[in-house]
């Protein structure tokens, strides 16, 4: 089937028509930012696919009326339009810059339009397969915004002279199998950690203008918006089976979730110095205060939170911060010796991330309605 091509994905109303805009697949591609994008990591965002049968009959009747409401929220498509280039879009003096911010910068987007991206694959993976329509909807409502949030990146990223070529993606990176309740789970905190992230960022920057180095960010309130919604989308889909979230075993594994979430995003950020210090924030508080905004919402539908503020916390954080240092300094050592050292890392790593794993979690009472509106 043609789809013909809209203006700009921001403009399209489905991910078919978003994924065929002209501004998708510009004609800049940057073959480093395409590499990096690649890379897979424990740090870097992966591509993902499941067991689309056993998601396809799912019955939200449980959920009906939130169901209901939020996707009636998601049709009305209140950021159609949002995300393009308009008379707030600032000059950017690429070639001024600063090189470390640069490079962390450009890090950060293709980062950035790597997971929007990879969500937009699974999304429209699942609405391609599905028939059941209640389902279908949903995915296509979300693989709609995911297209918009990466053509948008790319444009962004098409200022410096380099783009990531999505479409070269999805045939080559490498896809990783994760059982459907897993992938609740793991999307579930991937979209509400990063409404948390971007709100976060955008409100320091509403209280300090001087601060923001590049417009993408007075785009952050809508966008942080959609993954808040996305996250209320799967909030509702656990909530259709109990055992998701009550059984003794899913509760280990909500747990280890939300413990690789929250440390990978640590690990990352302070990763990013130059980046965090041209916004003006401590990339210590920003994780602390992105893990208490996420686990503040997580209550709607988790029986459990992490205890961030356990004196083992931060030090098991900054423990597995240091061990990806190392891993980090041996991979550019190369050598035997190299091998050595990364074995070592990441064996303090591991150990690490078990003492994180060990911290006792506060008990949580779920409400009744899991719904809930952004607040922040």
């Amino acid at each position: 089937m043609n789809v013909q091509a809209e203006t700009h994905s921001a403009d399209a109303t489905t991910v078919e028509a978003g994924l065929a805009a002209d501004n998708f697949s510009g004609p800049v591609d940057s073959k480093a930012a395409t590499e990096l994008a690649m890379q897979n990591t424990l740090l870097t965002p992966r591509f993902y696919t499941t067991d689309f049968d056993e998601m396809d009959s799912i019955d939200v009747t449980p959920v009906r009326g939130e169901w209901d409401a939020l996707i009636a929220q998601m049709k009305a498509d209140p950021n159609k339009g949002h995300f393009k280039k308009n008379e707030d879009w600032d000059h950017i003096d690429w070639e001024g810059m600063d090189p470390k911010l640069r490079g962390e910068l450009i890090d950060f987007l293709v980062s950035s339009c790597t997971a929007e991206f990879s969500g937009c694959v699974l999304y429209k993976e699942m609405k391609r397969r599905g028939s059941n329509s209640d389902i279908t909807t949903l995915f296509q409502l979300m693989a709609r915004d995911e297209a918009r949030h990466a053509g948008f990146i790319n444009d962004a990223l098409r200022e410096a002279g380099i783009a990531v070529n999505l479409g070269f993606l999805t045939q080559a990176k490498k896809y990783t199998y994760f059982r459907p309740k897993f992938i609740y789970y793991a999307t579930y905190l991937s979209e509400k950690i990063g409404y948390a992230r971007y709100i976060t960022i955008y409100r320091h920057l509403e209280a300090h203008p001087e601060k923001r180095f590049h417009p993408i960010f007075k785009w952050f309130r809508e966008w942080c918006n959609d993954e808040f919604s996305h996250g209320e989308a799967f909030a509702l889909l656990m909530r259709t089976d109990p055992k998701l979230t009550e059984s003794f075993t899913n509760k280990l594994w909500i747990k280890f979730f939300l413990t690789a979430v929250f440390s990978t995003m640590w690990v990352r950020d302070h990763q990013r110095p130059a980046f965090h210090e041209a916004l003006g924030v401590d990339p210590a508080w920003y994780g602390q205060e992105v893990f208490r905004k996420t686990s503040d919402i997580s209550c709607q539908v988790f029986p459990l939170m992490l205890d961030i503020d356990h004196p083992r916390w931060r030090r098991g954080l900054d423990r597995l911060d240091a061990a990806n240092r190392i891993i980090a300094r041996a991979k550019r050592q190369g050598g035997i010796g190299g091998k050595l050292k990364q074995l070592a890392g990441s064996a303090r790593a591991g150990l690490a991330f078990v003492s994180l794993l060990t911290i006792p979690a506060i008990k949580n009472e779920v409400p009744v309605s899991s719904r809930m509106e952004p607040a922040y």
